[in-house]
């Protein structure tokens, strides 16, 4: 006989509220599955019910401390029914079988408010780090909810569960009563929880990307013999390439193909499989992928092209793909994808669509365009570059360029990474990842111009961005090799100085002004000796000596010549790396010449100064100048060669910045003193709740504003003469009155702005000409501030880089100019002091014949202050500070936008979860 319902009560109700959906998500467990986290809801009874039923008598001791073999009606009636505000219950579910439970329930204590927290998870899904996760987002579920501290009764034998607590990364307190251990700590989000969040996230998205390019077996779904179709070419490309694994073909009108057995279905291949590439029409695509979760694949690689880049209903049936893949545990790449490669002996994977693959080598690459993967990956060919591993996500829909630089950054084989981006998926995660990766790997990147499409960004902004990531960016695929060769081959530049050296004089000074173009500084060796006629003419002298030119050895050089100039350069304590120019006059054999650089470089131990050539105008890494591992790939040591020496000057000063990037210190994100988040939070919420997503008015964006100790110069506003007079007299004289149209604001001959009112009759008058030329009567009157170079500082919430800080000279010559630098929020100490001195106009601000400087700390302050409150509030769209005036002593906000709004931005904060 069924038990009665529990009646309603107010913890208990009968009809919950519907579950927050912010609470629902796909997480990847430790070994690099995936898994859904959601709230709990009435119908999660039967499946909770054989969860329970499923656990082992040893768990349900240590969950329940005591047998408990059957959830009674009352407690299931609890579990399921909760009000997701002191009463939380999360799932994690694979498919339709949750396995794992988390709930908090809050306790009747007085002072802060705690909930009491419990967890369970099925034996065979323990050692995933489950617990942690659940930890994670039932903190981020209580933190939304106000809950502050979390407490725990815990068996003293249960070390597991024990270990959960201490190592996610609270303050414990703990005690212990008899058998039991009491364990409680504050749920506030700290550095070092983020640190632990962080590395948790980066090893379960290293382990996610390794299973996809480390397979046991793979399965081509579509497989054909016709090489010409997809199905064909990806099976071809897995036989050839030595996969070490079985490769199980799947078409269900042959019993093989190329010569390999072939199955119907997925369902029928009688040994597990791990990677499955999908070959087949959009239309099919449904019933492949239930028959992929039926077999339990691990991963998918989607070939088929149909889906995002389609429009509407052809993204709709991509996101459902994703979300049925990731609910039954599979990560997908593609769709539109043109696959992935692992060049190790060891894998031989090639699921791709590539004609070629490079050899083994150092590099990983990452690309989305599957056509122009293909054509980099034949250009890393045909230059003698060899990669590590390659992927092509296609439309990006689950594997990303993020989940890839988590991969490399502890990937042992991989010493270099290339990207081709169009987009990010989270702008704010791709900024803190490259940071990170970037101090100990280079990062290369080319980036599509669809990154700044239909926004008001440009490319100065990618570049920008770019930068202050470590992220050396490129504008073309040729740039993308020329620096790939360099940091594959050659050690990092200890600075900026440049020797040249080579056998024409007209190549040698191409080099030398190309080098002095990009930044660079050009040194010779004292020792060097010019053996070509007129190789040093006087006009042409660089610097302030006559010897820093380069050196010409001259038409005739020998092999000798170059071995001793060369490593008389990489010897000498001025220079910090050397271009050498070889370009015999006449066809001669050029294996002496490769063996003298690669002695010099070799003959010069310690010195770790990159060495880079215009060999005959070869590109990549020529035959005759590698240095082969056991393996037969180049090695470190190779020189890389460059069609002109332009290209190698290039290459050297990109690598340089990045260099000098890298040697600086980490800095930290900086939140000065004075803030109150919690009342701004409260404000924002109000008046989101009012009328949803807007532009605050000028007082509320004042209101909001000195919560983060940001102040507007004081001003009232005013409908009548009278009431001007009167505000004049009540802030004090002088004072500006001002029309408050934006129209009016922004105009360059200031025709609604009247400055430096001394009296009652100034202010009368000026508020009369101002009502008759903009016709409205509300009117700003404004202390006048101190007088200082007008700057701009503002935010926007880009789609592509997430919320991006401008800074610049105000003016519209500097608009037209578009003297603008940009900065990636948070903002770092570093990071803020670099933007305030970005643009090329910069040099106005420091003390000189233009005036006496302004007080650049403050503007520094300034702009970690408005970085503080985008990190704060999500519900931040745009902010424009224009124009700030900065004096010697100040810098005083004249007038301040701000707009609010409810639709999400892509943060990067709160509980981990996939995109």
């Amino acid at each position: 006989m069924t038990e009665p319902l529990l009646p309603d009560t107010p913890d208990t109700p009968a009809n919950p509220p519907a579950p927050p959906p912010q609470w629902f998500g796909d997480v990847l467990a430790a070994d690099g599955g995936v898994v859904r986290i959601r709230p709990v809801v009435p119908a999660d009874a039967e499946a909770l019910a054989a969860f329970h039923t499923g656990l082992s008598d040893r768990t349900r001791y240590l969950r329940y401390f005591g047998p408990y073999p059957r959830i009674s009606a009352k407690d299931m009636y609890r579990t399921t029914h909760v009000d997701y505000h002191d009463r939380v219950g999360l799932v994690a579910v694979l498919g339709t079988a949750i396995i794992a439970v988390a709930r908090y329930e809050l306790l009747d204590r007085p002072g802060r408010r705690a909930a009491e927290v419990a967890f369970v998870v099925a034996d065979e899904h323990q050692g995933r780090g489950l617990g942690s996760i659940l930890l994670e987002h039932l903190a981020g579920a209580a933190a939304e909810n106000e809950v502050e501290a979390f407490v725990a009764e815990v068996l003293a034998e249960n070390e597991a569960m024990i270990t959960v607590f201490r190592e996610a990364g609270y303050q414990l307190q703990r005690s212990r009563d008899g058998a039991e251990v009491h364990l409680e700590f504050a749920i506030d989000p700290t550095e070092a929880l983020r640190a632990v969040r962080d590395a948790r996230e980066a090893a379960s998205e290293a382990r996610s990307v390794g299973n996809l390019l480390t397979p046991g077996s793979v399965a081509v779904i579509g497989a054909s013999p016709v090489p010409t179709r997809v199905g064909g070419a990806v099976l071809a490309n897995l036989l050839a390439g030595g996969f070490s694994g079985p490769v199980f073909p799947v078409n269900p009108n042959r019993r093989s193909v190329l010569g390999v057995r072939a199955y119907a279905t997925v369902r029928e291949i009688p040994d597990e499989v791990d990677l499955a590439v999908v070959a087949v029409p959009p239309a099919a695509i449904g019933s492949v992928l239930d028959d992929c979760m039926a077999k339990g694949v691990k991963g998918l690689i989607v070939l088929t092209a149909g889906f995002g880049e389609t429009g509407p209903t052809g993204l709709a049936a991509e996101h459902d793909l994703v979300a049925a893949a990731r609910g039954h545990g599979m990560r997908v790449v593609g769709p539109s994808a043109l696959g992935i490669a692992n060049t190790d002996p060891a894998v031989g994977l090639n699921a791709t669509l590539a004609p070629v693959l490079p050899e083994r080598g150092r590099i990983g690459f990452f690309c989305q365009s599957g056509p122009l993967g293909a054509a980099i990956l034949a250009e890393a060919a045909t230059r003698n570059l060899g990669v590590s591993t390659f992927v092509s996500a296609g439309n990006r829909a689950d594997v990303s360029g993020n989940d890839l630089l988590q991969y490399w950054d502890t990937a042992a084989d991989t010493e270099v990474i290339l990207l081709y981006l169009e987009s990010f998926g989270n702008p704010r995660k791709f900024s803190r990842l490259a940071r990170r990766v970037a101090r100990s790997k280079p990062i290369v990147a080319v980036s599509s111009g669809r990154l700044a499409a239909g926004t008001d960004m440009d490319r100065t902004v990618v570049r920008d961005l770019f930068a202050q990531a470590g992220i050396i960016q490129v504008d073309s695929i040729s740039e993308l090799f020329d620096c790939a060769a360099l940091l594959a081959c050659q050690p990092l530049p200890r600075g900026p100085r440049v020797a040249v050296v080579g056998n024409s004089a007209a190549l040698n000074w191409l080099a030398v002004d190309a080098a002095l173009g990009e930044g660079l500084r050009i040194r010779r060796p004292a020792t060097a000796v010019d053996r070509g006629p007129g190789a040093r003419p006087t006009e042409r002298n660089i610097g302030s000596a006559p010897t820093d030119g380069p050196v010409d050895l001259g038409p005739e050089a020998t092999p000798a010549d170059y071995r001793e100039a060369v490593l008389a350069a990489l010897r000498s304590d001025e220079v910090d790396a050397v271009i050498v120019v070889v370009a015999p006059p006449v066809p001669v054999p050029m294996g002496g010449f490769a063996d003298a650089l690669r002695a010099a470089a070799a003959a010069a131990p310690g010195q770790d100064k990159p060495v880079l050539t215009t060999f005959v105008a070869e590109s990549g890494i020529p035959e005759l100048l590698a240095v082969r591992t056991t393996g037969g790939a180049p090695a470190r040591g190779s020189v890389p060669s460059y069609p002109d020496p332009e290209r190698a000057a290039r290459a050297l000063a990109r690598v340089d910045r990045y260099a000098r990037w890298r040697d600086r210190p980490v800095s930290p994100v900086v939140r000065p003193a004075g803030i109150d988040t919690a009342t701004a939070a409260a404000l924002v919420e109000g008046w989101l709740a009012e009328s949803g997503g807007r532009w605050l008015t000028d007082a509320e964006a004042v209101r909001l504003l000195e919560c983060y100790g940001i102040t507007v110069v004081e001003f009232r506003a005013v409908h009548d003469a009278e009431q001007a007079v009167a505000a004049a007299a009540e802030l004090g004289y002088p004072v500006a009155a001002k029309a408050t149209g934006e129209l009016w604001r922004r105009r360059p001959d200031l025709i609604g702005v009247r400055l430096d009112l001394w009296g009652p009759d100034a202010v009368r008058q000026a508020y009369t000409d101002l009502v008759a030329i903009c016709g409205d009567p509300l009117l700003h009157i404004q202390k006048m501030a101190t007088r200082g170079v007008g700057c701009v500082l503002s935010v926007t919430d880009d789609p592509s880089f997430g919320s991006v800080l401008e800074f610049g000279l105000s003016g519209m010559i500097m608009d037209l100019l578009g003297d603008r630098a940009h900065r990636a929020l948070p903002l770092t100490a570093e990071e803020a002091a670099a933007l305030i001195e970005a643009p090329r106009a910069a040099p106005l601000l420091s003390p000189g014949p233009t005036g006496p400087g302004v007080d650049k700390p403050a503007l520094i302050e300034l702009a970690q202050r408005i970085s503080a409150l985008f990190d704060d509030l999500p519900q931040m769209r745009e902010l424009s500070c224009d124009p700030v005036l900065a004096a010697p002593s100040s810098a005083e906000i004249i007038y301040a936008r701000a707009r609010i709004g409810p639709e999400p931005t892509r943060f990067d904060v709160g509980p981990r979860r996939l995109s």
